[in-house]
This record gives structure tokens, sequence and C-alpha cells, in this order.
């Protein structure tokens, strides 16, 4: 059986770091990935998967959000992925959000974000971290927490923005120690999950790689490929 392809979304500018990164973890499981970038095409062969993954800010337009002056935002990027998901929520295309993915997720089901967690949550240390120091809160019953196996675990942490009001069909899977929505999911879709942190970069962690794990059997067993011409109709 051949591999499932993945497409791996990120930004044009510094993005291939991170998809090197989401390569890597998807090869360990037997995975292809794909990079996505605007405005390129997709690729000839139907994807079987996305990962919607992190980078700038989503503009705040998008969700009638408090704009930021100091933010970097990537609007040719947020048309992409909004198109991206448009095309393939309704197909139940296996998706996993990570970070500003996540984020991205919850808006295109109609959800909002916190623009600034630190203007809300006012408690929160302001961690900013690669490392494994964030404790995170899975519901129990979840799938999430079926996947990971640890519970509460510990993740890094890179950003200031999250999930306010919940999309369509979506349901916080978990939270970390200041209450800051961490993960959110579908119970309806065969895989559409969204991580605050970043797995990608924490490899080692045996948990983060049953993440990847999921994506690739779930994309493996894929019904409906998202194939090129699907966004030119």
């Amino acid at each position: 059986m051949t591999a499932p392809l993945i497409g791996i979304t990120t930004s044009r500018r510094g993005g291939w770091r991170s998809y090197l990164m989401h390569w890597l973890a998807l090869a360990r499981v037997g995975a292809r990935a794909a990079r996505l970038v605007p405005g390129e095409a997709l690729p000839d062969e139907p994807l079987q998967g996305l990962v919607i993954g992190g980078g700038d800010d989503i503009g705040a337009e998008i969700y009638g959000g408090k704009v930021l002056p100091d933010v970097r935002i990537d609007p040719d990027r947020d048309k992409m992925e909004l198109s991206l998901l448009k095309a393939a929520l309704p197909r139940q295309l296996p998706v996993l959000g990570i970070c500003r993915g996540s984020q991205m997720i919850n808006v295109a089901l109609g959800g909002t974000l916190h623009t600034d967690i630190y203007e809300v949550y006012v408690q929160a240390p302001k961690m900013r971290t690669v490392l494994p120091k964030k404790r995170v809160a899975i519901e129990a019953d979840s799938r999430l927490d079926g996947i990971l196996r640890c519970n509460p675990c510990l993740v890094n942490a890179l950003h200031h923005q999250s999930v306010d009001k919940l999309g369509e069909g979506l349901r916080i899977a978990a939270r970390d120690e200041s209450g800051i929505v961490q993960a959110i999911e579908s119970d309806e879709a065969p895989f559409l999950i969204g991580v605050q942190w970043h797995p990608e970069l924490l490899v080692w962690k045996k948990p983060q790689q049953r993440l990847f794990a999921a994506l690739a059997q779930a994309a493996g067993r894929a019904a409906s490929p998202l194939a090129a011409q699907t966004l030119a109709t």
C-alpha cells in the first residue's frame, strides 16, 4: 500500500524549517509530506490528509477580532488555508491543526479567537519555549486523550492567541493551568484535531509522535482525497 500523502501548510518566508520538522515526524510514521505555500498549486497527486501548520497571526478581520498593530500577518496564507479547509472539511479529510492551524480550524468553522491571551488571562505566565514546560490537562473522554495517553501532558508554548468562541461542531479537548484552550476536536469527523502546541518540535516524545501516527492512519483510510482541481471548481 502506498504511504499516504499529507499536505503541510507553511508560510512562504522561512516556512521550510517548519516543513522539515513535519516531514520528519510524518516519515517516522510511514507517511509522505508535500509542502503547501500561498500562490503555488497543489501537487498532482491527491492529498489524503492535511496539517495546517504554525506561523504568523491570522488576520483579525476574518473573525471580527481586535486588530493589533505590532503583529505579523500573512493574508495570502489565510486565504489559502481557508480555501483548503473549505474543500477538505466536507470531504471529512483528516486534518491536524498546529498552533495557528488549530486557530484556523476554529475560525473556518465560525469560531473566534482571543487576539492576545494576556489581555484576557492576566495571571497567565508569559511562557515562550520550544521545550515541554507547559502542563495541559486533556479531557478524559476526548479523542485526543485516547491518542496521547498522557494526562496531564507537558508541551511547548509559542503562542499569544487562542480559541475563544468555539466553531461549529467543535469541542474543547485540553486546557492549560490558566484555563487557556490548548486543543480542540470534532466528535463527528473521522479526524479533525487542533493543538495549540508544536508536536513536530517534540518528536522524541512518544505521545506527540502518536498524534502524527493517528493522522497518518486516518489519512490511509481517507475515502475522498483532495485533488488540485477541487480548489479550481
